[in-house]
Formats: structure tokens, C-alpha cells, sequence
């Protein structure tokens, strides 16, 4: 069995044709979906960047790594002295590579994930890495050469594991001009309306309306694809066609990689699996562009899998998390998972047998903010714990089927429901701190260091860009908060 992973940064699930998407952004991606199982409630459990993929390839959740921030103590692994064995090969922490490479593959991964996030144990159980050393800026067209060359090389051996890093659709959109615009003349997204951007315009937070470029608005020389502001619908689109771009220029370059399979022979033994580290809010909870949050949109992942006695067309809408991949993928080829993995297998979801799912999941950011949020039936409850500077209270609640763009918090209408999401919250962090006791919380290490690494020391910078643009109640508003 081969396996090829493709990891797309910054990839939006409802922006891809497969998942019901009414711009043509992903035709390679969305026939390898035609022929396999589509996923739509999979789950970052830490999120962003650094603890997404931490979870991923150890299996183990944030509140057990400790790695649920972007610097500062809680960006590196814990592993309890008593566990710390000569190697992660012999002890009980081993990653999913690891299991791999136990079962007998050949893994490796093409990325600039490890350097970009100091995030070294990222590549424990790798048997090669290519530093493609754009540190996330790098275009598919400068990683997929690489790709490619690796495939001809080795692409008709079995029993490897190949992992591909592309980052287009991560913000600032960059792809290149001689590219146009393939969505020139398609509508936006319809949910948001000047009213809903009018608000926005009058609260404040990173990568808000007013604040697209972290703190500013964007240089629109030196990235001609965004708008400096989101002032209008007009605005919006041109941002919004800016992303979708990049997740075209990203599905070329897939197309690319699958056709060099193709050309080897080796496509229908290959499984593929096409999947994000986190998603991306773009205009939800008046955050664009980036992944501040524990909500739907920065945390609910595409997960595409295809290959030998993979299930032809399916949709499992089972609640997984994501770190659930790596023992479903080590079973199917025969492998055993780790003893401490937080991860539960859905093999027989993908392989025709009875679906499998979850009761509830919690997922969770403290690198842009300090949230964790209860994700049961069409429930989605956020609990804030550091607001991250954004105009958040301290708690969310969104029905997500009458509501997909989290636009009403509805959590004073229903406490009968903020109940039941505070009762998974609790027996979650329960059950987490009693099966490893010699651990403590890592999201309360982050609120102690400062709060999260993206937003420690801003506050004084930031309340004077809300005073010198005419938001002084706004900047009140934060000031007080964070006073208290």
C-alpha cells in the first residue's frame, strides 16, 4: 500500500466544489471525493497551525501534548519525566509516523511546516524531510517540482508514505498575477450583508473589518490581490476571490501530483488522502483570513480519502476529530496505534461497514485566543477564556444548521443548551486531567504567560489604533475588559 497525504493550509471546507461550493475551485480535488469517502464533520481539536498538526502526528490532544500555542511554554512537547524513554520508538508516546514505520513504510514529508513553527517533533518518525524553505510562503508551484521528482524517484516501490505541504490559500494571497482571476464574474459568498460589515467596521479585533493584516489594513502594492479594508460587498469579494484563487492554484498543482501517480501506474494503489491543519474564518465573528477562533470555520477541516477498498462516493457525516486519522490509517494497513493515542478509529466508516461517530467533541485555540468550544447534534457552544483582543463575550452559542455563519449568538435564548454544552466541556476536562494527572492545564499556562503568543503586549498599540480611527467606545470597551 502506498499513501499519499496532501495537507492544504488554510483549507475551507465549504469552499470546495465537493462540499457543495458554487465556485468550480477544486475539479481535482473534488473527483478524487467522486470516487472516495468525503468527510464533513471532522474536527481540528487544537488549532491553529502548531497544535493542529502537534494532535495530528502524535495522536494526542493539546491538553495531553501541551502544545496548544505558537510560542512560549506551551509550544513544545511535554512528555512526563517517568515516560521520557531512550527513544519515542520503545516508549509509550509514539507518533503516527512512528506506527508506520513500525508496519513497515517508508515515510516522508515534503514541507516547511518544522521550520516555520520551531515545530521539530513534528517530524519524529520521518524517515525524510525536504525543507522547501519558504517558511508557509512558498507557492505549489515552488513545492509540487519537488513532489513530483520524489514520485519518479520512488513512487513505484510499495509500503511509503508521503506527506505534501501546500499553502495557498493562507493568507496574504499570493498567487501569481499571471494567474487572473478565475472568479472574476461568480458571486461571492450571499451571507454577509454592509449591515453585518457596518458592525463589524464599529468592533474591533486582528484580522477584523478594519484590521485585515493582523494589526493594519493591507499593503495593496505590495499584495494586489486583497483590498486594504473590508468596507463594501465589493471588498469582500475581491477578498473572498483572492482565497478562492488560491485554492484553484492549489488544485492545479494536486491535479499535477495525481497525474504523475497516474502516469506511474500506481493512482488506484495509492490511497489519497486530501485534508487541512485548520480552516479559515472569512468574515465569521468579524475575522478574516485567519484562525483565531474555536469555531466552526477555523475548525472544521475537509478530509477526503480514496483508494483500494475505500467506499466509492460516500459522505460520512460522523463527529470526528482529527487526530482520529492516525489510528484509522495504521489499522487499515495492518498496523497497531500508540497505547497513549487520544485518537478512536472510523476504518469501518471509510470501508463499507457501519458508521461510527462520536457523542460530542471539544476542540480548542489559545494562540490567537483562549477558547474551547463544545461541538454536539447542531450545537456549537464557545466558552472565552482570553478574548484575544476581539469583541467576544464570555460565551457563544450557535445553532449551526439554522445559523452556518455563526451571525446570532443565541446563548441568553437558550440556557437549557448552554447547560448541556457546559456539561460536555467539564466531563471532557475531566476525563483529560484524570488520564494523565502529572499534567496541568496548558490553556491556563497560556492566560498566565500573557495570554496567547499573537496577542501578548498589543493591547496599548491596539487601543490607540481604535482611539485614532474614531472607535472610542470600542476601545473602551476592550480597555475595561482587559482592566478587569
Amino acid at each position: 500500500m502506498r499513501i499519499l497525504y496532501i495537507d492544504i493550509d488554510s483549507l475551507r471546507l465549504d469552499h470546495l466544489g465537493c462540499y457543495g461550493y458554487h465556485r468550480n475551485t477544486s475539479p481535482n480535488i473534488d473527483r478524487v471525493a467522486a470516487h472516495g469517502v468525503r468527510c464533513t464533520n471532522v474536527y481540528a481539536s487544537d488549532v491553529p497551525c502548531l497544535p493542529s498538526r502537534t494532535a495530528l502526528f502524535t495522536g494526542r490532544l493539546g491538553i495531553h501534548t501541551g502544545v496548544v500555542n505558537h510560542g512560549g511554554g506551551q509550544a513544545d512537547l511535554h512528555i512526563p519525566a517517568d515516560r521520557r524513554a531512550f527513544n519515542n520508538s520503545r516508549g509509550a508516546y509514539i507518533t503516527w509516523m512512528t506506527a508506520l514505520r513500525r508496519a513497515g513504510y517508508h515515510t516522508a514529508s515534503i514541507s516547511s511546516f518544522p521550520t516555520r513553527h520551531a515545530g521539530w517533533h513534528f517530524l519524529d518518525g520521518f524517515c525524510e524531510w525536504r525543507d522547501m524553505t519558504g517558511n508557509g510562503l512558498e507557492r505549489a508551484d515552488q513545492v509540487t517540482p519537488t513532489a513530483l521528482e520524489w514520485l519518479k524517484s520512488r513512487g513505484q516501490s510499495d509500503n511509503w508514505f508521503l506527506h505534501v505541504n501546500l499553502w495557498d490559500p493562507y493568507s496574504p494571497y499570493r498567487t501569481p498575477p499571471d494567474y487572473g482571476n478565475p472568479f472574476e464574474h461568480d458571486p461571492a459568498p450571499d451571507w454577509l450583508t454592509q449591515e453585518i460589515i457596518d458592525a463589524q467596521r464599529e468592533s474591533y479585533g486582528p484580522h477584523s473589518a478594519r484590521e485585515l493584516y493582523e494589526w493594519t489594513p493591507y499593503d495593496t502594492d505590495k499584495y494586489p490581490r486583497v483590498p486594504a479594508e473590508i468596507r463594501t460587498l465589493a471588498d469582500f469579494k475581491r477578498w473572498i476571490d483572492g482565497y478562492d484563487t488560491g485554492i484553484r492554484y492549489a488544485d492545479d498543482r494536486v491535479g499535477q501530483i495525481l497525474n504523475q501517480l497516474s502516469d506511474l501506474g500506481g493512482l488506484d494503489e495509492t490511497l489519497i488522502i486530501i485534508s487541512a491543519d485548520h480552516g479559515e474564518n472569512q468574515g465569521e465573528l468579524n475575522v478574516y483570513g485567519d484562525h483565531q477562533t474555536a469555531d466552526q470555520f477555523t475548525c472544521n477541516i475537509p478530509l477526503i480519502i480514496y483508494g483500494p477498498d475505500i467506499e466509492m462516493g460516500q459522505v460520512d457525516s460522523g463527529l470526528h476529530y482529527h487526530l482520529d486519522l492516525a489510528p484509522t490509517i495504521t489499522e487499515f494497513v495492518g498496523g497497531a496505534s500508540g497505547e497513549m493515542w487520544d485518537g478512536q478509529s472510523f476504518l469501518p466508516s471509510l470501508t463499507g461497514g457501519p458508521n461510527s461517530s462520536r457523542d460530542s467533541l471539544v476542540i480548542s485555540q489559545a494562540a490567537w485566543s483562549c477558547q474551547r468550544a463544545a461541538r454536539w447534534d447542531n450545537w456549537l457552544l464557545i466558552r472565552t477564556y482570553h478574548d484575544g483582543l476581539k469583541d467576544f463575550p464570555e460565551s457563544m452559542l450557535f445553532d449551526l444548521e439554522a445559523d452556518p455563519h455563526e451571525t446570532t449568538n443565541i446563548a441568553l435564548l437558550r440556557p437549557d443548551v448552554v447547560s448541556d454544552g457546559l456539561t460536555i466541556l467539564q466531563q471532557w476536562y475531566d476525563a483529560a486531567m484524570r488520564e494523565d494527572p502529572s499534567i496541568e492545564d496548558p490553556m491556563w499556562h497560556v492566560i498566565q504567560e500573557g495570554g496567547p503568543f499573537h496577542t501578548q503586549d498589543k493591547l496599548p498599540m491596539y487601543l490607540e489604533r481604535l482611539r485614532s480611527t474614531g472607535r472610542e467606545e470600542a476601545a473602551e470597551r476592550l480597555e475595561g475588559r482587559h482592566r478587569r
